[in-house]
């Protein structure tokens, strides 16, 4: 029985000491957790999608653990919404965010710039570029830049009231001026400002807005618009360690060489954004969804093309409502196709119709006309939409022309040339019965004709045909 007792305290000491080993091991690992790198791309123009994709695979890199994100850039530009939501999330987040303008033939023109400015670590691969920073307004003008750029003096306010005077734009001309001015001041202002958080050079960022200017990735380092130059994500890690950044209110410094890369790709809804905010795709959507609704109202009870057009209709004006659109270009779409349905219900020789065309095609190159790379319909696109239009409005017009000289089916100059034949027998000035272009006709004939016999019609009088022997 002791020898029992005896065994048992053993194994319960040695439980015990088992598990104290265990459960220290679990807090050295849960207090030292195995750090690895998150790796966001960016392909491609910035907009909705882009911004939504950034800001969930940022939350998810931060959930799971992450010790800083590496910022694959590699974009035309993009539109300014967008781009100012990716910032402003780099800006709060709680990692540091590496900025990397890769692979090689790869750039971060206009909004990608800014974006690689805001960065806490911006990096460049051999044979890329950055810049061309100048805003676009919405109706596709860019901002004239000023005479003087960078570090030279700006023009003396001073000026000789006369000359003034003589040099002042038209009202809507210096309305247009100070819309651009605004525009291009705020974008200055706004670039500069991250120049001077990340202690980059703000003179050449200005002069990336005001004058669109560019550098290769050398040249970038040179003037300190980015910290160094890595030929690959591995290269760029072990640069950036041991480098000081600020990450909020908190100087972090960099522990990243040998760290693990882990990619967060799109999901599906960010995927299938990034579709349907396609301006070409977006267009087609709500073409397919107008002229859908319009084959559902003429042809009452299919349900196929009023389902699928009520469908694309909706998907499309979601993705307008996240797209820069021009209302003026829009409303033209729908002046040009409520004419072409004109035409179709009231043929008029094709002047409408022309009308609708050109209102259609017009308005198409209006509606995303932005001037921002990625965020046009594509000309093909609409040259072909016109060249069915236009095909659709000739073949009308044909139809009608051929109806014109098509020969006549049922009228009283058709009934004058016509023959029968009588079903019974008529005497003379009697009535009688005849079969007349498949249709049983009373007949009154001024000579006495047999059942059978051929007869031509002379005139109507009501029901009545006057015949005569044919």
């Amino acid at each position: 029985m002791t020898r029992w007792l005896k065994t048992l305290g053993y194994s319960v000491i040695c439980a015990a000491l088992s598990m104290g080993a265990l459960a220290e091991k679990t807090a050295v690992n849960t207090a030292h957790p195995a750090g690895f790198v998150a790796r966001i791309e960016l392909d491609g123009p910035i907009g909705p999608a882009a911004a939504e994709y950034f800001d969930n695979a940022m939350q998810r890199a931060s959930n799971d653990g992450a010790t800083a994100v590496v910022l694959r850039l590699d974009t035309p530009g993009g539109l300014s919404e967008s781009m100012r939501q990716i910032i402003a999330s780099i800006l709060a987040a709680k990692l540091p965010v590496l900025g990397y303008v890769a692979p090689g033939g790869a750039r971060a023109a206009s909004a990608g710039a800014y974006i690689l400015y805001a960065c806490h670590i911006a990096a460049m691969a051999p044979a890329t570029h950055l810049g061309a920073a100048t805003p676009v307004s919405l109706g596709g003008s860019t901002p004239m830049p000023s005479p003087w750029q960078g570090d030279q003096p700006a023009p003396s306010k001073s000026t000789d009231k006369a000359s003034s005077d003589k040099t002042a734009p038209a009202g809507g001309q210096a309305a247009n001026d100070a819309e651009s001015n605004k525009v291009l001041n705020d974008a200055i202002a706004y670039i500069r400002s991250l120049a001077q958080l990340r202690e980059r050079n703000p003179e050449w960022a200005e002069q990336a807005v005001r004058g669109a200017a560019t550098l290769t990735a050398t040249e970038a380092l040179d003037k300190r618009v980015i910290d160094f130059v890595a030929a690959d994500t591995t290269t760029l890690l072990t640069q950036a360690d041991g480098r000081n950044v600020r990450v909020g209110t908190q100087m972090l410094t960099l522990k990243l060489a040998n760290l693990p890369v882990r990619d967060y790709t799109p999901n599906w809804r960010t995927r299938f954004l990034a579709i349907i905010t396609n301006p070409t795709i977006a267009y087609v959507l709500l073409l397919a969804g107008v002229y859908g609704l319009i084959l559902e109202a003429f042809h009452p009870g299919a349900f196929l093309p009023g389902i699928v057009g009520g469908i694309c209709l909706l998907i499309g004006l979601y993705a307008l409502q996240l797209l820069p659109v021009d209302y003026a270009g829009l409303a033209l779409m729908v002046l040009g196709i409520g004419l072409l349905i004109t035409e179709v219900l009231v043929p008029t020789a094709g002047a409408v119709g022309i009308g609708g065309v050109i209102s259609f095609v017009i308005g198409s190159i209006m509606l995303f006309n932005t001037g921002v790379p990625g965020y046009a319909v594509n000309l093909g696109v609409i040259a072909g939409i016109a060249f069915c239009a236009i095909a659709l409005l000739a073949l009308i017009l044909r139809w009608v022309m051929r109806s014109r000289q098509t020969q006549l089916f049922s009228s009283d100059v058709l009934m004058l040339q016509a023959t029968g034949q009588l079903l019974q027998a008529v005497t003379a000035g009697g009535e009688s019965w005849a079969h007349v272009q498949g249709e049983r006709w009373r007949v009154h004939c001024e000579a006495a004709l047999p059942a059978g016999a051929r007869v031509r019609v002379l005139r109507r009088q009501g029901l009545m045909l006057w015949v005569t022997p044919a």
